[in-house]
Order: C-alpha cells, then structure tokens, then sequence
C-alpha cells in the first residue's frame, strides 16, 4: 500500500490515499489529487472566483429591499404625523417632487449607504450574534450625524420632530426586519438544514469531534459538518464510530469538493506545523473556500478575545472576565427596579395563583428551600409550592428513579406534584416569587441556577458558579432546561460567568420568553 501523509497540504506520495467511512476499517487508493496553489500571486485584474457558500446573497437582497422600504415607511409615518413635516422645503406645497424625492428616494439611499459603509451586510455578522444590531445602531447615528450636518450647512431649518420621528421610525423598522429575517433564517436551517456552511473538519479526531459537537449545538448557527480530515493517520479513527465520514491522507480541496463542503475548520493544534496553516490558506486562495480556524480556546467568548501581532505573529490575548465594575452594578440596579415593579405588577396574578394552590392541596403557598448564592453564601430560595405537603419524606422512595445526573432531582412525572402544580411547572409560574430574592440582592434575573445546599460545598469547576449571583433564567434555561445533563448544565453555567455582559442578558431575558411560551424541558 501506498505511504500515507498526515500533511494538510502535501501530496501523498505513491499517489496513495486512504478514505475512512463510519466505522473506519477499509483503505482505498485514490487517483492523484490536483495540484495545489503555490502562493504566487495572481493578476490584480483576474477575476476571484466566487464563493462556493451562497446562502447570503438572496438574504442580503431581502435585506436591502427590506431596510430600503422601512427608511421609506418611516418617512411616510412621520410626514403624516405632523403638519410641519414640509418645514425647510420652499414650494413644497405647490411642488412636492423635491420634497418626496428626498423623503422616499435620498433619505433611505442614506440609509443604505450608512448600513453598508458599517458592514451591517457583511455575511459574517448575519444570522447569529448581536454584532448585526450593533451594526444597525451604528448605521443609525451615522445617518442622524449626516442630516445634521447637511442642515447645519445648508442652513436649512428642518422640522424637528419630523426628523426625529423618521429617523428613529426608520432605526426601529430596519431593526425590526433584521429580527423577522433572521427569525426565518433560523427556521430554514432547523427544519430544512439549508442556508447553512458546510464544514470539513481537519485535526485530530479528538479535536474535530469536539468542533463537531460544539457546532452542532445550535443548529441556527448554521454550520454542518459533513466530513472530517483526520491529520494523526487512519489508524486514530479505527472501529471508532463518528457522526460523519472520516478521511486521512487526501487532498483537502479534492476532499471538499467531492463532499460539497464550502468551509474548511482547522481544529485545535491541526496547523501546529510552521508555515502549514498558511500554505493551506494559499491553496484555498480562488477556490471559493472559506478558511477558519477553531483555536482551542473552548467557552471563550469572542469579546475576551483579541489578536495583537507582534512582529508578525498574531498572538491571542484572553482578557479576565468582567466580575465587578460599573456594568456590574447597572446590572444591580437594573435587577432592583425589574424585580420591584414586577412584584408590583404581578400581584393580582400572584394572589389567583395562591388560592388555585390552597383549593388544590390545603398547606403553605410557598415554598422556601436554603441554595447556594453569591461567593457561597445560603439563602432561602422563594418558590410557589407546586408538591403535596408531605413531598420531602416521599422523596426517599423516588430516589431511584431520578432522570437527572446531577445535583438535582428531577422526574417527568413526579407523583408528588398535584395538577396545578404541575402546571405551574410548566409555565414556570412557580417561579416567580423568586422576584422577592432579587429584590433583596440574593438573586439576579439572569445568571446560573441556585443549586440546594444540603451537599455543602461544591468542588472543581461547579465551584466557580458561585462567583455570580444565582438568577431567576441563564444559559442553561434557555438551552434546554430539564432535558440537558448535568455535565452541559455546568459548562453552560461556567460559559456564562466568564463571558457575561448586560447585553448578553437581555438577550437571555429574550429568549427566556420563548422558551415559557414553548415550554421546552419544563417538569
């Protein structure tokens, strides 16, 4: 048999090369793969080829079609609020067509231009991620910047209101359609499993399968594996069973273009050689290919993350997660002030769930049980009791059927929770007197879930939990609640403590709404 090579780049010798199916257990010989890219640069006139990856180009023509109409809707909105909307227009009255061609035609072109000058078009930023919006709000004072300035120079005494109106109609539209699109575009990729990248994985199988499982997470993202280059040899994958084909020793644009992949994912340490991960970026050059790398680096948010090249060496620096400072007590007062007028707010739903409680099982509204707070400090956790009152001495004879591993018990169908109860589980409704604990500070809206105390102290990485305060919802609640184990539950929460930010909250808080209205992994 031909001499197999672990190279990303170099060519098998022996024109040999082996092909790893699911259970890897046979070797082909393939024919020669092509020639690969030299590095030498190319005509500054020759044509790129496009990408192979093509799912955004409709997407950005809906956008722009999209955010060209709401610019225009805006205006149309304000001019018909107000009287003066005309103001700074000579012979607008006798003569609209100046009036309206700057309205409905100059105005959203602006905000086109100012959207795409902030690359909030750019295929990178759509689909996932708040780095779209922020792009979208920038755009926006962009565009209240450049019609002040013209008004200024021109001397032009606009209608105030008519301006404001338009242009914050006109943010709230275009943010509004980025919502809806991307709704849809989430949609598409779960059910259909299209509008997405297809990947090929290059590393060791370790490396790969860990890439594989994290990007496969989220299905919204967009991103599906279709194959893995194993670079530590076909022996690694061996009678191992994997999700997807496993390759080794072939030509990785040969390789990507017979499984129709469009994105390659250099995993962990596969690049470690000098010189490997540029030469297989010069291969990939005119190919369509998209190139990225997937550093291991794992539950890092990007935000912690900065490149800095020092003499030509792009070094990554990882910053301390930010567990103090002003944004963490706006996040304290913003907890204080939701928590008091919910409590406010909610009353009358507070007092109709008490009596369905006490008509369904005579004993105390609520139930308090002591949990680990902010640096290990216990609390008593406010909940609506959903159990019968002698829940606690039953759980002894339940303790087998447990369907959790972790710290918590969990049942699907716990014989201890009466009806309403029940249902108050699985609208999480029981959960909101929780609102009193935030109130008094042991408690945040978001953050990671209080764990009861009765085992003391918690040990190795679960321990780092604690450096927040516990929430109401978090990443684990709106990931899949109940239904994940325990082991993603704590990497969830882990995720979170070191990357949290006020933004990534409301975020959370956001998606929490859906995930009640579903009531995905609520027992």
């Amino acid at each position: 048999m031909g001499e197999v090579t672990t190279s990303l780049q170099r060519p098998v010798t022996n024109e040999g090369r082996s092909k790893l199916v699911r259970h890897v257990d046979s070797f082909e010989i393939q024919p020669p793969a092509p020639p690969s890219h030299n590095g030498v640069p190319r005509s500054a006139w020759a044509r790129a080829r496009r990408r192979v990856s093509r799912w955004h180009r409709p997407y950005i023509t809906l956008l722009l079609l999209l955010d060209f109409a709401a610019a225009a809707v805006a205006s149309l909105i304000a001019i018909e609020t107000f009287d003066q909307s005309r103001a700074g227009f000579y012979n607008a009255e006798e003569d609209p067509t100046w009036f309206h061609t700057v309205a409905f035609v100059l105005l959203p072109v602006g905000w086109i231009v100012s959207l795409w000058a902030n690359r909030a078009y750019d295929r990178r930023y759509l689909g996932l991620g708040p780095d779209e919006y922020k792009r979208v709000m920038r755009a926006g004072v962009a565009v209240a910047a450049t019609v002040s300035f013209l008004a200024f120079a021109t001397k032009t005494d606009l209608s105030r209101y008519t301006v404001g109106t338009a242009l914050l109609a006109a943010l709230l539209l275009i943010l509004l359609n980025r919502i809806l699109c991307r709704f849809v575009l989430h949609v598409v990729r779960r059910n259909i499993g299209q509008a997405g990248h297809r990947m090929v994985l290059i590393g060791t199988l370790p490396e790969c399968l860990e890439v594989y499982t994290a990007v496969t997470r989220n299905p919204a993202a967009g991103l599906m594996p279709v194959a893995i280059h194993i670079t530590d040899g076909y022996a690694a994958a061996k009678g191992i069973e994997t999700p997807v084909p496993v390759y080794a020793g072939r030509d990785v644009l040969a390789l990507v273009r017979e499984v129709g992949g469009d994105t390659i994912a250099v995993c962990g340490s596969a690049s470690a050689e000098p010189g490997e991960l540029r030469r297989l970026a010069w291969q990939l050059e005119g190919s369509g290919v998209d190139l990225v790398v997937a550093p291991q680096l794992t539950d890092i948010a990007g935000p912690r993350v900065h490149i800095r090249p020092i003499e030509g060496l792009p070094l990554l620096h990882v910053e301390e997660p930010t567990l103090s400072g002003p944004a963490l007590l706006a996040k304290n007062l913003m907890d204080r002030v939701a928590a008091g007028l919910g409590l406010l707010l909610l009353t009358p739903v507070f007092l109709a769930i008490a009596i369905a409680i006490r008509v369904s099982d005579p004993g105390p509204v609520f139930f308090r049980q002591p949990r680990v707070g902010h640096e290990g400090r216990t609390f008593r956790v406010w909940k609506f009791r959903t159990m019968y009152v002698d829940a606690e001495d039953r759980l002894a004879s339940l303790v087998d059927r447990n369907e959790t591993d972790g710290m918590l018990f969990k049942m699907k169908q716990d014989p201890r929770v009466f009806p309403v109860g029940r249902f108050l589980r699985a609208s999480s409704l029981d959960e909101l007197p929780q609102l009193i604990n935030v109130l008094k500070g042991e408690m945040s809206l978001v953050g990671p879930r209080p764990l009861p105390a009765d085992d003391g102290d918690f040990l190795g990485d679960v321990r780092r939990r604690l450096l927040v305060r516990p929430g109401m919802t978090g990443l684990w609640q709106v990931s899949g609640r109940s239904d994940l184990s325990w082991d993603e539950a704590v990497r969830l929460d882990l995720y979170y403590v070191d990357n949290w930010s006020l933004a990534y909250d409301l975020s959370i808080l956001w998606r929490t709404v859906g995930v009640v209205l579903a009531r995905k992994g609520a027992y």
